[in-house]
């Protein structure tokens, strides 16, 4: 009895990183529109329920920082997906999928961490400055004390 001839494996094919949505030049326009608009400079790409958010939502409170929040999950940005197509819109400018996003005056601040670190470092108030953001400059915060409990080590 002969055992039968083993069949190759068949090759492996990498599997193609998974398509962002087809981004409506609507929703495009959109976007460009929000980051040049003289009048709101701060922006912030943001979900209703990230903690993360919430930290920078509370310093720009406690600052008293203007800004508009661009809340992608909110039911606003539902319809044809437009929060997922916001979403891949800031990942071809930003190159970062994280959320959230902040823009001065256009130009791309970082997500969570790096706002906060260019709060601290006196950058962010540089930038508010320059585009005629009037904000509290008394407040005295570490920005990192407004992140959610369990980001901090016991």
């Amino acid at each position: 009895f002969d055992a039968p001839t083993p069949t190759p494996a068949p090759a492996t094919v990498p599997a193609a990183a998974p398509a962002g949505p087809e981004v409506s030049a609507e929703v495009r326009d959109f976007v460009q529109r929000v980051l040049s608009d003289p009048e709101q400079p701060l922006v912030l790409f943001a979900l209703e329920w990230c903690e993360f958010c919430w930290s920078l939502r509370k310093l720009f409170a406690k600052c008293t920082i203007p800004y508009r929040a661009i809340d992608l999950d909110s039911t606003a940005f539902q319809r044809d997906d437009r929060g997922g197509q916001i979403r891949a819109v800031l990942l071809e400018m930003t190159g970062s999928r994280t959320i959230p996003q902040v823009f001065v005056g256009g130009a791309h601040v970082g997500g969570c961490t790096d706002t906060l670190d260019a709060f601290k470092s006196g950058r962010l108030q540089e930038q508010l400055r320059a585009h005629r953001v009037a904000f509290d400059e008394s407040v005295d915060v570490d920005p990192y004390t407004l992140l959610p409990g369990w980001v901090h080590p016991r």
